[in-house]
């Protein structure tokens, strides 16, 4: 297959990537304008392959977006692009608003035209696919997890900007008949994840011995995915998926922020000992919570299993001890970014003014 994916060098983006290319021999051209989060060298082992190639473009140029189709003219789209850090969207929505809302509309229009420009038998085979998050679900309580049924209820202005992309993406499919896919997914980690969230930034912060800042009290349970079993998903919606439904996708890995902070100490305390320091969950800072930080998430992947066939086959012990070992281990790939885009300085106060955007 030939596949444009939007947003192919940032975290989930560039997984995918290195899996269409290496592991499924598709061509790939990949659209990234390269803001503060995108990483290249995340795809360092495609690079030089003539399957892959990177177009840097802002998916809101439409003429830009334009000319990617025609010189790709892909079997699908993969569309990951986005601004995704919650906290930076509480310091600054309007770039979520551009980016998440006006650029999926702009590649959905794109794919629109190309599309009907296709004869009827690449029509029928060609996809959309729109990649999402479970936030646009809103809080759970202590029961029940979200189901592709759940009501949309977003929180924050990242949510919002991602639930309006939901509905646009399924608006096109339903006024225009584009073949849209959406799916939803819950927290990821692993390598190659920008430091301004949780995991790496606790590793990293952990390994320098210094304060380790948890929301509130840390009570807060996300559902935690390994981002490979996520671009494994992906690929599952983009084969296997149903024309204009939606697929949720999870970890099945409910953990309290705390928790999460208490064992990634716990393995930094193994890999690196620090005899002077001890234990680093001395280093455990409790701060003043996150606005309209919510509750709860979890997925229930019921559809997807019985549907798509997949789940997830990482367990988070075992992801986790592999995604602490692997910050430990590449220095060389986040300390640039410490020293040129992200400081490691709390985001997320409702100060535009003390926003670093690194772009």
């Amino acid at each position: 297959m030939k596949l444009l994916v939007t947003g192919g060098c940032g975290f989930i983006g560039s997984a995918l990537v290195r899996r269409l290319v290496r592991e499924r021999g598709h061509e790939v051209v990949n659209i990234d304008k390269l803001t503060y989060a995108a990483s290249p060298a995340a795809l360092e082992t495609v690079a030089a392959d003539p399957r892959y190639r990177l177009i840097q473009a802002d998916i809101c140029d439409r003429a830009r977006v334009a000319d990617a189709f025609a010189q790709c003219q892909p079997d699908a789209v993969v569309h990951l692009a986005a601004e995704s850090h919650v906290d930076r969207s509480i310091d600054a929505p309007g770039a979520f608003v551009t980016t998440n809302v006006v650029g999926t509309c702009t590649m959905l229009d794109a794919a629109l035209t190309y599309w009907r420009s296709l004869p009827v038998e690449r029509q029928e085979a060609f996809r959309f696919i729109h990649v999402s998050t479970d936030e646009v679900y809103g809080s759970l309580g202590p029961e029940g997890r979200f189901t592709e049924r759940s009501r949309y209820d977003p929180n924050s202005p990242y949510a919002a900007s991602k639930a309006a992309a939901d509905h646009f993406a399924r608006a096109w499919h339903r006024t225009f008949g584009l073949p849209v896919i959406v799916t939803n997914c819950s927290n990821n980690y692993g390598p190659y994840q920008f430091p301004e969230k949780l995991i790496p930034l606790t590793i990293i912060k952990a390994l320098a011995a210094e304060p380790l800042p948890v929301y509130g009290i840390g009570d807060n349970v996300r559902d935690w995915m390994h981002v490979e079993d996520h671009a494994e998903a992906i690929l599952a919606a983009l084969t296997q998926g149903r024309v204009g439904d939606s697929y949720n996708f999870g970890g099945g890995n409910e953990q309290r922020n705390i928790d999460v902070v208490r064992a990634i100490c716990t393995l930094v305390d193994v890999e690196f000992p620090d005899p002077e320091l001890g234990s680093r969950e001395k280093l455990i800072t409790f701060v003043a919570d996150r606005p309209g930080h919510d509750a709860r998430y979890a997925i229930d992947n019921s559809k997807s299993e019985a549907e798509l066939g997949w789940s997830p086959r990482r367990s988070f012990t075992d992801g986790l001890a592999h995604t602490v070992r692997w910050y430990l281990d590449r220095r060389d790939w986040w300390e640039p970014i410490l020293k040129d885009r992200y400081s490691g300085t709390r985001l997320g106060l409702g100060d535009p003014a003390g926003v670093s955007h690194g772009a």
